[in-house]
């Protein structure tokens, strides 16, 4: 089995389809739909497919067989055609006898928005722990629909009654190649991980981290680019960046302050992403301060908050200290909704990612933010143990340097987590001990 043969072909045109029912989730209402469908519209531009017309229908309830009725099937596959559409992209998530029927009733190539987000994940991943997870993902959403895609070989039964035919052996044979696949994918992200773990805590032993956080396409490596002065990927459409990039925001500073970019948040996810999505943001865990940036520009902006929150909740990172920066004002039309939006988060930001001093303001706040979080010690080292001296200087802040006969008195600022992994704390003087070598510096 060659698995790119069930991979999207691109670069085709594709008609949109969707449902408006009030027991439906995320379609209950003509505004979720169009809401859900403008998401999607973009999601087939970021995959480079043409996007048509949209057909909806209004429904009281759900077709098990198809979602839609027969009849609104065979009429959209007519328009389809007309305008030159040979694939049709439900706006929800599809069974695999669902598409299996859909394409006997229309003819026409059928998927849904889960195997478009798929394959945007897909093109953009870019390490090696990214493109894995996403794999094994493709291929858990893959294997009960293996049936559909071999549907062409359903005439090719045999005649025996305890022998299937080719296709049907070709199936089985499929579906085994994908479960070993899925086992052999997952041995090597387990590898993966502890590398990464290794490094992780590496990083908290010697760094600080603000992680950039939010809806997809909200700016984030934008942001990121003018915080840290780096070029990082940055494009108008959805799931630009996949993977954590981490950069240093201060390299002034002890120990470095570093920026985390991560993956961008998006409503209906996948079930078979879910994971994948959170191993994704495991490099949001480690961070000390949350980054949420929201899209202010977008008129579901505060769906899009709600969305990242309850991310943010179901990885355990509710209560981590968060600050929230509204980005793209400079294409908000609406000045009411920056007010309101000041006073309803009157501790957040609210920026161009273009303009300089919007930048220096939220730039300015983290790096205080961080320095806000250090401890001040002040401690005593001899000259002769020239390793600790060499470990103070290259992990703390040093305000305070005097150098006396038998060794050099520090006043210090440094995260407590750092400090105690310098092996230091034997040089820690008490309250008078210092008063002495101050008033001594002085004398």
């Amino acid at each position: 089995m060659n698995i790119d043969e069930y991979k999207l072909p691109l670069g085709q045109k594709a008609s949109l389809v969707s449902i408006v029912c009030e027991r439906f989730e995320h379609h209950a209402t003509d505004l979720e739909t169009n809401n859900s469908l403008k998401e999607l519209r973009e999601l087939l531009r970021t995959l480079g497919i043409v996007d048509g017309e949209e057909y909806v229908q209004n429904r009281k309830s759900i077709d098990p067989s198809t979602m839609l009725g027969e009849g609104k099937l065979k009429e959209i596959a007519e328009f389809a055609h007309d305008e030159g559409s040979n694939l049709l992209v439900f706006d929800f998530e599809l069974t695999a006898s669902q598409v299996r029927n859909i394409k006997k009733i229309t003819g026409l190539e059928v998927v849904d928005r889960n195997t478009i987000i798929l394959e945007i994940f897909a093109h953009h991943a870019r390490t090696k722990e990214a493109k894995i997870q996403i794999e094994i993902s493709r291929l858990q959403y893959l294997l009960p629909r293996l049936t559909s895609m071999w549907g062409h070989f359903s005439k090719q039964r045999g005649g025996g009654r305890t022998v299937g035919g080719e296709g049907e052996q070709q199936l089985e044979l499929d579906r085994r190649m994908v479960r070993e696949r899925i086992e052999f994918y997952k041995k090597q992200l387990g590898d993966v991980e502890r590398t990464r773990e290794q490094q992780r805590k590496k990083r908290q032993n010697h760094a600080v981290t603000a992680a950039l956080v939010g809806y997809t396409n909200a700016g984030k490596s934008s942001l990121m680019n003018r915080l840290c002065r780096v070029n990082v990927l940055e494009e108008n459409k959805l799931f630009a960046t996949l993977d954590s990039t981490f950069r240093t925001l201060n390299p002034d500073s002890k120990p470095p302050m570093i920026m985390i970019d991560t993956v961008g948040f998006i409503s209906n996810l996948p079930n078979t992403l879910i994971e994948g999505f959170k191993t994704t943001l495991e490099s949001a865990k480690e961070a000390d301060l949350l980054v949420i940036v929201c899209d202010i520009s977008d008129a579901n902006y505060q769906k899009h908050l709600k969305v990242t929150q309850e991310v943010l909740g179901e990885l355990g990172l509710a209560d981590k200290k968060q600050l929230i920066v509204f980005n793209k004002k400079d294409l908000l039309n609406d000045p009411m909704r920056a007010r309101i939006i000041m006073r309803n988060y009157p501790d957040s930001f609210l920026i161009s990612s273009y303009d300089e001093d919007d930048i220096k303001n939220v730039r300015n706040h983290i790096i205080n933010f961080f320095l806000a979080q250090q401890d001040h010690y002040d401690l005593f080292i001899p000259y002769q143990d020239g390793d600790s001296h060499s470990k103070l200087r290259a992990n703390a802040n040093i305000i305070k340097m005097t150098s006396h006969e038998q060794g050099i008195f520090y006043r210090i600022r440094i995260p407590d987590f750092i400090f105690k992994s310098l092996g230091l704390s034997n040089y820690i003087l008490a309250p008078d001990e210092s008063k002495h070598w101050e008033q001594n510096s002085q004398n």
